[in-house]
């Protein structure tokens, strides 16, 4: 049995996962969270563990005979990475030989702002590693999570979704001109996609599923990347810490991410896992669309 710690277990990410790994019945959990643990629901093999993650020789004593460390911060959250900094100081001095940390691996993550602090603590990993290998660790990048699909309805147990640029609900797609070509990686609670859908794969899954045509509006590349949406047909992100003044703004931004992001292979993520697991029977877009979508019409 491998003893697992999940930094940020109580966030929304991190329940899914902490559910997905007690479903298992294999490991004994720590769950490092904030908030009073008395408030958090018991859950076999789980050890809910208050901690600010300020104090390295706290830390030290929660973390004792852990195998496995799962970061799953929102970084947004954590100026200057200083908690995520803490975790993984605290990783070299106890000598762990794995070190898991939920972050982005890819190039161009420094389209989506609220990425800037995964890449930072990317880099400072690699510098921990550059002379030799000090810490085994795996950067994950999910794509884009295929639960957003299914938005509104509530598909998962703990994750706010939102619309995408291609609306299953609303029957529309917003793209880049001449981008339908571009491919995305979906992610399913913890099951991966096996093939990565093109964005016109995606609006033809769509509008099988809902059994009618998708209008397809196009927005020319040098305006978006200019910062222009010619178009009152983005989303709008959900997220209740958004300030209410705010929420137009962000959703702007957030919806000219996702669209450049796709166009440059932000959401194309390979396919190790998929190697890894070659038994597996990874969720795919379609299936999962009808399972959602085909009751509701």
């Amino acid at each position: 049995m491998v003893k697992v710690a999940i930094a940020g277990a109580a966030g929304e990410l991190g329940r899914e996962i902490l559910d997905g790994i007690v479903e298992r019945q294999k490991h004994e959990i720590i769950a490092l969270v904030r908030r009073d643990p008395s408030l958090l629901p018991p859950l076999q093999g789980v050890t809910w563990t208050q901690t600010s993650y300020q104090s390295g020789s706290e830390l030290v004593q929660l973390l004792k005979g852990v195998d496995t460390l799962l970061c799953v911060f929102a970084v947004h959250r954590d100026p200057g990475n200083a908690t995520q900094r803490c975790s993984l100081m605290l990783q070299l001095k106890q000598g762990l030989d794995i070190m898991h940390l939920l972050s982005g691996q890819h190039a161009h993550l420094d389209l989506t702002p609220w990425n800037e602090g995964k890449v930072e603590i990317r880099h400072y990993l690699e510098q921990v590693n550059k002379e030799k290998k000090v810490l085994e660790y795996s950067c994950f990048q999910v794509g884009i999570l295929m639960d957003y699909l299914g938005h509104p309805h509530r598909v998962s147990k703990y994750l706010t979704t939102m619309p995408m640029t291609v609306d299953i609900e609303k029957c529309h797609a917003l793209v880049l001109s001449g981008s339908l070509t571009d491919k995305i990686t979906f992610t399913a609670a913890a099951t991966s996609e096996k093939s990565l859908p093109a964005l016109s794969n995606l609006i033809q899954i769509g509008e099988r599923v809902r059994g009618t045509p998708f209008t397809v509006e196009s927005l020319q590349q040098e305006d978006v990347e200019s910062g222009e949406l010619k178009t009152d047909n983005f989303f709008r992100v959900p997220f209740p810490e958004i300030p209410e003044d705010q929420v137009e703004s962000f959703s702007k931004l957030a919806t000219i991410s996702v669209m450049l992001g796709a166009k440059h292979g932000l959401w194309t993520v390979t396919d190790e896992w998929n190697e890894i697991l070659p038994d597996h029977e990874f969720t795919q877009v379609e299936d999962f669309l009808r399972e959602i979508w085909g009751s509701r019409g």
